[in-house]
């Protein structure tokens, strides 16, 4: 009988049993939170584990644990450079992987920065955009051909797409007032938009992609926030929630948070999560765009998984990055 997950699953819940030897992964943003328990997980599950960052000596310090672990359930574990909001440094990280020739079972795009002041990558995208979608875009794309049949790309989306749909005539806030939320949310609403039109691009040859929410954990991601902030937010998270007759909000722990992203990547049926996005280790259903929801609540929203709007992303995207992708 399958198991079924929800919430409360961490980690070591999902995958308990299962042996990844011989599968190879590659995480981004191992250099804290989600990221170097997604990579602690797997690795002590004995994959191979390629672990991405910005900040090689960051990342070296916080993934002790990840080697350790690798070391007693079989696995490995090494680091990649990967500045996302540098299209310079993604291609030479995908450079570096293709010039190897070693296959991936699965990519979990687990990078991303959130609410951050107005600002640009080093290629002139808006920050959020440009890191959170674009690098990624370019990054999966260019190392595609490693990726066997089989295997799948994990997005790390978040229910902040609830915020804003993509905007692709101005997605760089050169003629719309910026809002860091809506920045976040016209990003993370590409991340699952993305998974979708690669998942088309890719099934026929047995590559699957899907989009995930790991739900609310502190980690360095609020680092933007403003004093008080998180708990202004909360503060009208539960007081809607009470008002529907739900319990409070909490967090989830960071081996929670990461339950999904392993999940979906490892564990759940290919043809269950391509082409969709999921939270708490389920397919999540398609919610009215109803501004009443709370980001708490469950489900995506329509334009986000639209097939023909995720098509016209891809073209805008490639326009952006002046390249093409079949």
């Amino acid at each position: 009988m399958t198991q079924i997950f929800g919430a409360s699953s961490t980690t070591e819940d999902v995958l308990s049993g299962v042996s990844l030897k011989g599968k190879r992964v590659l995480v981004t943003g191992v250099s804290a939170g989600l990221g170097v328990e997604t990579a602690r997980a797997l690795a002590a599950h004995g994959a191979q584990v390629v672990g991405a960052a910005r900040n090689l000596a960051k990342a070296e310090h916080a993934t002790g644990q990840v080697r350790a672990d690798a070391k007693r359930g079989g696995g490995t574990f090494e680091l990649i450079a990967l500045d996302l909001a540098d299209l310079n440094s993604v291609r030479a990280c995908a450079d570096k992987l293709n010039a190897t020739a070693l296959p991936f079972d699965l990519v979990i795009a687990n990078a991303g920065v959130m609410a951050t002041p107005f600002g640009h990558t080093k290629d002139g995208f808006e920050t959020q955009f440009g890191t959170n979608h674009l690098g990624h875009f370019v990054l999966v794309n260019r190392i595609a051909g490693l990726m066997r049949t089989g295997s799948r790309l994990v997005n790390v989306s978040s229910a902040g797409h609830r915020f804003a749909d993509v905007d692709l005539k101005d997605p760089n806030f050169e003629h719309t007032p910026y809002d860091p939320f809506v920045a976040y949310g016209r990003s993370k609403t590409a991340n699952i938009l993305f998974a979708v039109a690669f998942d088309a691009r890719h099934r026929a040859r047995g590559v699957r992609a899907t989009a995930i929410h790991p739900g609310g954990i502190l980690t360095e991601l609020t680092r933007y926030m403003p004093a008080g902030g998180i708990e202004a937010m909360v503060a009208r998270i539960n007081e809607q929630a009470a008002a529907d007759g739900k319990p409070p909000f909490q967090f989830k722990t960071i081996p929670q948070g990461a339950a999904t992203s392993v999940w979906a990547g490892v564990v759940a049926e290919a043809d269950a999560v391509g082409g969709h996005y999921c939270e708490d280790c389920h397919v999540s259903p398609v919610v009215p765009d109803d501004r009443s929801l709370t980001l708490v609540s469950e489900g995506v929203r329509a334009y986000a998984v639209d097939p023909v709007h995720a098509e016209a992303l891809w073209a805008k995207s490639e326009e952006m990055v002046g390249e093409k992708f079949s």
